[in-house]
């Protein structure tokens, strides 16, 4: 063996050394990870879908900000910005696009509750992706879902400024937090049939 050594040969088998060894590595980093408490709620991600969720929440925030500025509350008459589109002002007591309206304090804090929820329930799954998109796409998530949060908090209501038209069809109005809701589906919907279509072509 001192021979081996001196001549600059590893007196280990080959393979287990190119082989067992990195396995070996691999496999007790992640039981290592699964063990880590801190592990289970923050992954390779969190930081991409954390930060996109906060830029998300101070986008909006800001935006709704200015827009209840300029209509003074609910004084202003609409604006029109295109024979299709306008901007309105919108106290919106429902969920996204003003479905399942409340009026009673305990519906809106029931819906505050959901959406507080529903955000940690995005949070643990975001340390769980593997995905750089799928990681942003619940980030906006998230970051749409508190931004209409904070609204119930602060006004009663969200408020929604974004007023689509055609032919005397009426789209739902809606503000910045639920055009990113929308975006963050639609990511995952996207990332989810490319995770799939990658796994059939490396099967085949």
């Amino acid at each position: 063996m001192l021979v081996r050594l001196i001549r600059g040969k590893s007196c280990l088998h080959p393979q287990r050394v190119g082989q067992d060894f990195p396995r070996g590595v691999l496999e007790r980093r992640a039981t290592r990870r699964q063990n880590d408490p801190f592990m289970k709620i923050w992954g390779p991600y969190s930081f991409t879908g954390a930060a996109l969720a906060a830029a998300t929440v101070l986008c909006d925030q800001l935006h709704k900000a200015w827009m209840i500025a300029v209509f003074d509350g609910s004084e202003r008459p609409k604006i029109t910005v295109a024979p299709f589109f306008d901007l309105v002002l919108v106290w919106n007591r429902g969920i996204s696009y003003g479905l399942f309206k409340q009026d009673s304090d305990a519906g809106r804090w029931m819906l505050i509750g959901f959406a507080v929820a529903a955000a940690l329930a995005l949070i643990w799954w975001l340390a769980q992706l593997q995905t750089r998109l799928a990681a942003a796409s619940v980030g906006l998530i998230i970051g749409g879902a508190l931004g209409n949060a904070i609204d119930r908090i602060r006004y009663g209501a969200v408020a929604d400024f974004f007023s689509f038209h055609v032919s005397g069809f009426n789209w739902y109005v809606f503000n910045l937090a639920d055009v990113a809701i929308v975006a963050g589906v639609t990511g995952l919907l996207y990332d989810s049939f490319r995770t799939r279509h990658r796994n059939v072509r490396n099967q085949a």
